[in-house]
């Protein structure tokens, strides 16, 4: 008998759209239903437009569905209170985006640090995690270095260490690799995959990129707002 996985998120029936005028709506997803388990690296693929970026933001609580649940660990994320669901989600979800989104005026330590301050952990505890996370990305010797005085792919290995900061159960990324080079692409596939299997940590991952694609345990499209069967 095959072993059954556990499920960690659970979307049931998630719309979304948005208003064109009085009465047009443009719909972007089409009751989407989608189970993600714990453990896995899942890729969202499919043409520009077609509502990925949106869905991956649904998922991760950033953006509400104009119908439909999601259920993070059992939790249903959109029934709580809005300071409920910032606390959530900052706990349980790390986030990657193509463009970083780092605090300018802070450094590279500073930044990676700034999900586990937010959440009020022990100063010291959150100093010595941020420094370990970015060793893991190969960047102990630009800790001090503000966004100014780093790469793209610098920049985006900060980002990449400062979604890992409070130990999310799940990572949603859009195109994590997107600026890199290959051979920091690579290093950074190879650090999801070791997390992955050392960690049981779960990625999405929004992707053009077709080699992370095929290295993921499984792939969805979408096309026309659904997931093309």
């Amino acid at each position: 008998m095959a072993e059954k996985r556990e499920i960690l998120l659970n979307a049931e029936k998630i719309s979304k759209s948005y208003p064109m005028g009085k009465s047009l709506h443009l719909e972007v997803l089409k009751s989407i239903d989608l189970e993600i388990y714990r453990g896995e690296i899942l890729a969202i693929m499919g043409p520009s437009g077609v509502g990925k970026s949106t869905l991956l933001h649904i998922l991760g609580a950033l953006d509400k569905p104009s119908s439909g649940k999601v259920f993070l660990k059992g939790t249903d994320v959109f029934s709580m209170k809005k300071e409920q669901l910032s606390q959530f989600r900052n706990r349980q979800i790390g986030f990657v985006f193509q463009f970083h989104h780092l605090l300018p005026e802070f450094s590279a330590l500073e930044n990676v640090a700034m999900p586990a301050l937010i959440a009020r952990y022990e100063k010291s505890t959150v100093f010595r995690t941020a420094e370990r996370l970015l060793e893991e990305v190969g960047l102990e010797d630009r800790m001090e270095h503000k966004s100014s005085e780093l790469s793209g792919g610098e920049l985006q290995r900060v980002a990449f260490a400062r979604s890992l900061m409070n130990d999310p159960a799940l990572v949603l990324s859009d195109e994590p690799s997107g600026n890199l080079d290959l051979k920091n692409s690579q290093a950074l596939h190879k650090l999801m995959w070791k997390l992955v299997k050392e960690k049981q940590k779960t990625f999405v991952i929004v992707t053009h990129n077709l080699d992370l694609a095929a290295s993921a345990d499984r792939i969805i499209e979408l096309y026309d707002g659904r997931i093309k069967k």
